[in-house]
């Protein structure tokens, strides 16, 4: 998950509530579908209420699918600092992705796929999360707790490569897994492959 800069910009109570129930929306609805007049009947609110969120449906879109990322990361991150021991700190990472990954419905990923601006945030949160696992890769082949001959480069492209198919819905639709599921087993195969 990646650590994005997003712009403080200081909702009101109730916009902060609006937003959040867009995201629940979205998340288990998708977006491409809605209009912001469905939004608006679906939300219980006005137009003139949405457009303060944001100029556009796909402004909307893409503020909330970077929302959702957002909320990821610190999520994940949080799972990570619990932790000491490095394979421990790489299970935390990529289980915490499946979990955080729970509420997105296919239909939701699906959109965020379709659409080029929410897919280049879903990009750049998959680039970020390659680095990571690389990072923490590394970290435990330095504290001798993974495999001195493991390249991390490549174990981190492998998942790289496998996050962006689960993603795409091409790993569910191979094996039945459900996003979270494949995450939960990427982790349980990338640690077995590189522990001492």
């Amino acid at each position: 998950m990646a650590r994005i800069q997003f712009p403080r910009v200081r909702l009101t109570g109730r916009q902060a509530q609006l937003r959040d129930q867009l995201l629940t929306l979205l998340l288990s609805e998708g977006f491409a579908h809605f209009t912001m007049d469905d939004l608006t009947t679906r939300l219980g609110c006005s137009k003139r209420t949405l457009y303060a969120l944001a100029d556009s449906k796909e402004q909307l879109a893409t503020s909330i699918v970077r929302l959702f990322f957002k909320q990821a990361t610190e999520h994940v991150e949080s799972r990570v600092a619990r932790s000491r021991a490095p394979e421990r700190r790489l299970i935390a990472y990529l289980t915490a992705v499946a979990e955080a990954l729970k509420p997105a419905s296919r239909e939701f990923l699906a959109d965020v796929a379709a659409f080029p601006p929410t897919r280049e945030v879903y990009r750049a949160n998959t680039s970020w999360a390659t680095m990571r696992v690389r990072e923490l890769i590394l970290e435990g082949t330095t504290k001798g707790s993974f495999r001195n001959d493991t390249d991390a480069g490549f174990v981190s492209e492998v998942v790289s490569a496998t996050m962006t198919r689960i993603g795409t819905g091409s790993i569910q639709e191979a094996t039945g897994l459900t996003d979270s599921e494949a995450y939960g087993q990427l982790a349980q195969l990338v640690v077995a492959a590189i522990k001492r």
